[in-house]
């Protein structure tokens, strides 16, 4: 008595100190085997404590990767050649005065703010257009003549010229302001453009890869390997400012935009400007752009729902959205915008188009919402300038074009495009900490705290095992002996006096069994101990 009974073999009992002693689990077997109590509490607190420090920093590590981080890498790849960018142009003024025709003035008249109510000339556009005193006549007179609309019979609405007419034909003409065209030393010319129409009017896009032309490539960086462009911006023929209009241009010189050639141009907002007077420099570089998406990034990686273009750009996002929005609320679109609907006459211009667009671009940042796409290509720029014309080369250009001294100055630029190096940059979106980093670090600190590993988590789910597998046999077992106990009541039973009346097995047989053949009890004789 007072002696701890021994655990049967197969018990749960004995299942769990097997275990204990096996088990690769750091700590466990000082607490639960033999040892002396304070040693086995001091056991205990140093496995608890290690424990919560185990979870203290998996639970830190989760988490981080819960939080999606991510680094960028950057990466200088040099290439045998490269594409050269898409290259668009604008002047700033839009319209040529002595272009203009009576109609046209009757046409977009109040557009410009030339004309007021009863198509009568206005105040301040009489006052710009009157030259002053013993100075030369302006370039804008023969407009200044045509503004009397006296006994003018206005043509039918349906024969006036649209809005896209009207700045194909009055804008400035490539052929007039482009003097000097050279592609890595070789010669080029207008053929070597494409008409675009932006928010400028007619502009003109260099190596757009349309109309079944050739993307043309570099082989070589530097100046004089790229494109080289000297224009006339025809400044003396702006139109005279008489009033601010959206249309108002208070810049003299030309906006350029340079961008691949899949994304349309954005040059009202994304171009740079170029003055007369300068030779400008840009020195490109091609930087290839990673995004990730959501969860780490914001960028779009689903393709473009649009009717207008095929693959996604953020100004193609703009444009596209401009686009919806205007039809929506003008019924028509501007000349630089896509798609089938009827373009804006001068008239819807001033009063719907012009105002809607600048509350959209201004104000309405809510509906226009473009992500960025998670691969972009952009080109990096660095502008320098030198003077141009020099003090000595200026009597030999305005012999060679035919123009006085000062209109050299103030009308003549040069612009030099070109690839700093023959090599482009891929700046990657990257993620920081994935899931094998969890695993690792989780793994590390298990080792380090506790002394598991993936094993050590195999072994506790092979105990599991044996106590589910110990229990579900314990139910089996109960219910079976039920059953069997149910059985016995109904079966027969043997009375003492039937026992009684049966003869001893040792009367009966000849010979007597060895002793130690049949179980025996100590207190028992063999034939109770076999009965039993």
């Amino acid at each position: 008595i007072g002696r701890r009974s021994k655990p049967k073999p197969g018990s749960l009992s004995e299942a769990g100190k097997l275990f204990l002693k096996h088990t690769t689990l750091h700590g466990l077997r000082h607490i639960f085997l033999s040892g002396s109590y304070p040693r086995r509490v001091a056991w205990l607190l140093a496995f608890l404590a290690a424990l919560t420090l185990l979870f203290t920093w998996s639970s830190n590590r989760v988490r981080y990767l819960l939080s999606s981080p991510v680094y960028t890498k950057a990466h200088l790849v040099y290439a045998k050649r490269l594409v050269f960018p898409a290259v668009t142009i604008c002047n700033q003024n839009l319209l040529l005065p002595r272009r203009m025709k009576k109609t046209d003035i009757f046409s977009a008249g109040r557009w410009l703010g030339l004309l007021g109510r009863n198509w009568q000339v206005s105040p301040a556009a009489r006052e710009a257009l009157t030259p002053l005193r013993g100075t030369d006549e302006p370039p804008w007179s023969p407009l200044s003549r045509i503004l009397d609309f006296n006994h003018f019979l206005p043509p039918p609405r349906e024969s006036q010229p649209s809005m896209r007419q009207l700045l194909d034909r009055l804008g400035h003409q490539l052929e007039e302001m482009l003097l000097y065209c050279r592609y890595q030393g070789e010669l080029c010319g207008p053929r070597n453009f494409s008409t675009i129409f932006t928010r400028y009017g007619k502009c003109y896009t260099f190596n757009s890869g349309k109309d079944g032309r050739p993307l043309l490539v570099t082989m070589k960086g530097g100046t004089g390997n790229g494109l080289e462009l000297m224009l006339d911006i025809q400044q003396d023929e702006y139109l005279p400012v008489w009033g601010e209009t959206d249309e108002t241009s208070f810049e003299a010189g030309l906006k350029v935009q340079i961008h691949t050639q899949d994304e349309p141009p954005f040059i009202d907002q994304l171009g740079f400007g170029v003055a007369p007077g300068f030779q400008t420099f840009v020195s490109c570089q091609e930087q290839r752009l990673t995004y990730l998406p959501p969860p780490w990034g914001d960028c779009k990686a689903t393709p473009m729902d649009s009717d207008f273009f095929s693959s996604y750009s953020i100004t193609a996002c703009r444009i596209d959205c401009e686009t919806r929005y205007l039809v929506e609320n003008c019924n028509c679109r501007m000349v630089h915008m896509p798609g089938d609907a009827p373009y804006c006459t001068p008239e819807q211009y001033k009063e719907c188009a012009d105002p809607a667009l600048d509350f959209l671009v201004e104000r309405d940042n809510d509906y226009c919402v473009c992500e960025t796409p998670c691969n972009l290509t952009r080109y990096g720029k660095e502008l320098s300038f030198v003077k141009i014309p020099s003090k000595a080369s200026a009597k030999y250009l305005a012999k060679k074009f035919n123009k006085t001294e000062q209109y050299i100055a103030d009308n003549i630029l040069v612009l030099d495009i070109y690839f700093e190096a023959l090599n482009y940059e891929t700046i990657e979106q990257k993620k920081a900490y994935e899931l094998a980093g969890l695993l690792g670090d989780i793994g590390g600190q298990m080792g380090l705290f506790i002394g598991a590993s993936i094993l050590t988590v195999l072994e506790l789910f092979d105990y599991l095992y044996e106590v589910i597998k110990y229990r579900l046999c314990q139910c089996t077992k109960k219910k079976h002996k039920g059953r069997s106990s149910n059985n016995n009541d109904r079966g027969a039973v043997l009375s003492l006096d039937d026992v009684k009346r049966h003869a001893p097995c040792e009367n009966q047989r000849t010979t007597t069994y060895p002793g130690n053949m049949l179980p025996h009890h100590p207190g028992q004789g063999n034939f109770e101990d076999f009965t039993c």
